[in-house]
């Protein structure tokens, strides 16, 4: 059993109209990371503690509690260090930065990694502002305390700017694609992806939209409700469960036998 408090971190859904319906950007985890190695995700991770900080360079989050601005300040950081797409503006713009002026960026991605730069002074050199407006909560979900690594997750939808290239950084990320929920959840079922239990429910509920605007008017709409999963033990064998009003399709699946 695992004591400490879950670590908080973000995720963002970056979404697309393909030409098959809607499509997701995931990427898969370098086989050497501590958590979910090798499988297929969303771009996400750690709050850093200084994120909260940033609130002074955000957009949307005037009434937004400090915990709340971490967790979309870090779920925008993470998605540009870990696929080169940053959901800004220009001070005194509306749209978002071209993705003209982020390849001029792109040099960055790897400085605030490495902690190089901060985030709040890259934001501040470069006169952006994040646009925290962007982000639609999706889902929340917290690790068990079974689990040997805890995480405390939010989940963003977010529209990707059509001319922002999401690539993989090539370090957390060995891998990247353009996905429909349903040639995911096709590729987990034949093997070619590995997918965890929390990602893999995420993508289905996503897949119940069939474009981008259907998806965000679908969570604008949607009641989110933490969900901590937990394990029952039954004749049968035992049993992952989440609860029934979470909003998921399932809300118990037997895990497999070791």
């Amino acid at each position: 059993m695992n004591d400490k408090p879950p670590v908080p971190a973000a995720t963002i859904l970056m979404l697309r109209d393909g030409e098959q319906g809607l499509e997701v950007f995931m990427v898969v985890r370098h086989h050497q990371i501590d958590f979910a190695s090798g499988a297929l995700v969303f771009p996400g991770g750690k709050i850093d503690g200084n994120d909260q900080l940033v609130k002074d360079y955000c957009d949307g989050v005037a009434d937004a509690t400090d915990y709340q601005v971490a967790m979309q300040v870090g779920a925008i950081r993470e998605a540009f260090e870990e696929c080169g797409v940053l959901l800004a503006r220009t001070q005194g713009q509306t749209e978002l930065i071209s993705g003209e002026r982020l390849a001029a960026l792109s040099d960055y991605r790897e400085k605030i990694h490495a902690g190089d730069i901060s985030f709040a002074d890259f934001l501040k050199q470069e006169q952006l502002r994040l646009a925290c407006d962007a982000l639609i909560p999706f889902a929340h979900w917290v690790t068990p305390p079974m689990m040997p690594k805890r995480f405390d997750t939010w989940f963003y939808l977010a529209v990707a700017p059509s001319d922002h290239l999401a690539v993989h950084d090539g370090t957390e990320s060995v891998d990247s694609v353009w996905i429909s929920p349903k040639d995911a959840l096709t590729g987990e079922k034949d093997g070619t992806y590995t997918i965890i239990f929390p990602t893999r429910l995420n993508i289905e509920l996503l897949g119940e939209s069939g474009t981008v605007t259907s998806a965000i008017s679908a969570a604008k709409a949607h009641d989110i409700k933490t969900v901590l999963p937990w394990t029952e033990a039954r004749e049968d064998g035992t049993y992952l469960c989440i609860p029934a009003d979470a909003g998921y399709a399932i809300s118990e699946e037997k895990m497999p036998s070791r």
